[in-house]
């Protein structure tokens, strides 16, 4: 009885070896990882079946917008400097318009905070023509037109040139807003549109750091005609006759005169 007992285990446990899984053989360039395969086991037959399932890659992209500098927001109304060249030009074009000219700094403070308040102005004010000049990009420039503070401001209009130059922050913004208020009234200028002033003009050509080139415009100076002064002509008079007298006979007429008294 024993060892019908143990003959029937051997054949069970043979039969449970025949139906084992066999482990899947990968070739050797996977190196045993599955590659998010899923192995399915066909349990009929006792053999694994493969399914020709492919691991498809999947390429993620990350689009990330490029952010907007602070002195690049709500500047509508702005327009950036690129060169002294492009200064000049952008005040002789501008004609009788008012032009204010803004030095900032990306890394300046007092710049930032004060930012969306001039573009608010700008707004207000659409008649008016804000430059911007970047002094971290233009630093040589702005050491030639005397610009050693940040936030600094130039107003400049036609024929008058240079209006006024200062600096202000956020806590002094109203000699700001006073200075836009008196020259922001319309005008005409008599004569062409001057632009920067003769010094500052010289300082921009005489900074070897700058592409700029100006000719100091020679004061022509008319000199006055010499006056020849005429004296008017005399007519001729004609000549009187002298009388000739005879001196011994005038004495002896005084000495008679003199008796007789």
């Amino acid at each position: 009885m024993a060892e019908v007992l143990s003959q029937e285990r051997i054949r069970l446990f043979a039969s449970l070896s025949r139906r084992a899984i066999e482990p899947e053989k990968f070739p050797s360039s996977t190196k045993g990882v599955f590659l998010g395969k899923k192995l399915l086991v066909d349990c009929q037959g006792g053999k694994s079946a493969r399914r020709n399932i492919q691991a498809v890659p999947i390429k993620m992209g990350l689009s990330i917008g490029k952010a907007m500098r602070w002195w690049e927001k709500d500047s509508a109304q702005h327009e950036g400097i690129t060169s002294a060249q492009d200064l000049v030009d952008s005040l002789l074009n501008a004609g009788d318009k008012l032009v204010i000219v803004d030095f900032f700094s990306p890394g300046c403070a007092g710049c930032k905070s004060l930012h969306p308040k001039i573009c608010q102005l700008a707004e207000q004010n659409p008649d008016v023509l804000f430059l911007q000049v970047n002094h971290e990009e233009h630093r040589s420039m702005g050491y030639s037109l005397n610009v050693h503070v940040l936030p600094f401001f130039k107003f400049y209009r036609g024929a008058h040139g240079r209006l006024c130059s200062f600096s202000c922050t956020i806590a002094t913004i109203k000699k700001f807003k006073d200075a836009l208020a008196i020259h922001s009234t319309e005008r005409c200028s008599l004569g062409p549109t001057k632009g920067l002033e003769e010094f500052e003009l010289l300082a921009l050509a005489a900074n070897k750091d700058l592409c700029f080139e100006y000719t100091r415009k020679e004061e022509l100076v008319s000199a006055a005609p010499e006056v020849k002064e005429i004296a008017p002509e005399m007519p001729e008079l004609p000549l009187l006759p002298v009388p000739i007298t005879n001196q011994g006979s005038e004495d002896k007429t005084l000495a008679a005169a003199g008796r007789k008294n």
